[in-house]
């Protein structure tokens, strides 16, 4: 997470997507003290515990994105107002402007919480550069920002594993493919193959191309549009299985949206400061 001039108090960060919860404390100068993630209460990733935070310092403020559901704004609320009643919660939503970015959504309000804490966290952190920000998880989303700050647009798919979970329920002789084992050969052997030898790996790569294959034509296009050179920045869990596919440079940033949140609290405690 980038560093930036102290505020008054360190924040907790929350970002609740649909896969996991991501959260990190990051104290007075903007560096985090501490990070983790734990699991909904649903699915594969009932291992993860809760989270400990017995041991953190007190946060000024709680800074939440969520677009997992009501269900885990109530669980998010219970963990947070138990462990400190007295710190104001703030759940995060797109404005027209915010740290230098400006929402060209027609309805601001649709761009989800996620995505707008990403944009702000990818414009502070590549300043003055045009970007394309594809973000890798249950869905893969692509942000078009400009190098003036100007959100121009983006876009929406399914991501890697829907795909591949999709083909599997609504084929009735193709297998449900959803990872692959560590350190296979994609391939059967075949070194340098363009294509597999086996019905698993078919579904597994052709769902990764797909996803490679989008985010290279997005910014191709982008390319065209601007006229000028497009930094590609890869996040989300996703990320490392499709970034081998790429034939494009990329840039790989784990954290956007958590430094995202970072900078909007810090501008919203101290635009209430000033006051």
């Amino acid at each position: 997470m980038m560093s930036f001039a102290p505020s008054a108090a360190p924040f907790l960060l929350i970002d609740a997507g649909n896969s996991r919860i991501k959260w990190a404390l990051a104290d007075a100068g903007g560096t985090r003290i501490a990070s983790g993630a734990f699991a909904h209460e649903r699915g594969a990733l009932l291992s993860l515990p809760e989270p400990d935070w017995s041991m953190l310092p007190i946060p000024g403020s709680v800074w939440i994105a969520n677009v997992a559901g009501e269900r885990t704004a109530r669980r998010l609320e219970t963990l947070t107002s138990t462990r400190w009643p007295h710190a104001p919660r703030h759940t995060v939503s797109a404005q027209p402007s915010l740290c230098g970015v400006r929402n060209s959504y027609r309805d601001y309000r649709q761009l989800g919480s996620d995505r707008w804490a990403s944009l702000i966290g990818a414009r502070a952190t590549y300043p003055a550069e045009h970007l394309l920000i594809a973000t890798l998880g249950t869905a893969t989303t692509l942000e078009a920002l400009y190098a003036d700050g100007t959100f121009a647009g983006g876009l929406i798919a399914p991501g890697g594993t829907m795909m591949m979970q999709s083909l599997g329920q609504h084929t009735a002789l193709l297998p449900t493919a959803e990872h692959m084992t560590e350190g296979q050969d994609p391939h059967g052997g075949q070194a340098g193959a363009p294509f597999a030898v086996d019905t698993q790996t078919a579904l597994h790569e052709g769902c990764l191309l797909a996803q490679a294959s989008l985010i290279e034509r997005a910014w191709r296009d982008l390319c065209t549009q601007i006229g000028a050179p497009v930094r590609c920045v890869l996040s989300g869990g996703a990320a490392k299985g499709v970034s081998r596919l790429l034939t494009i440079d990329y840039t790989y940033h784990e954290h956007l949206v958590l430094t995202g949140l970072a900078l909007i609290a810090r501008e919203q405690v101290n635009s209430s400061n000033d006051r």
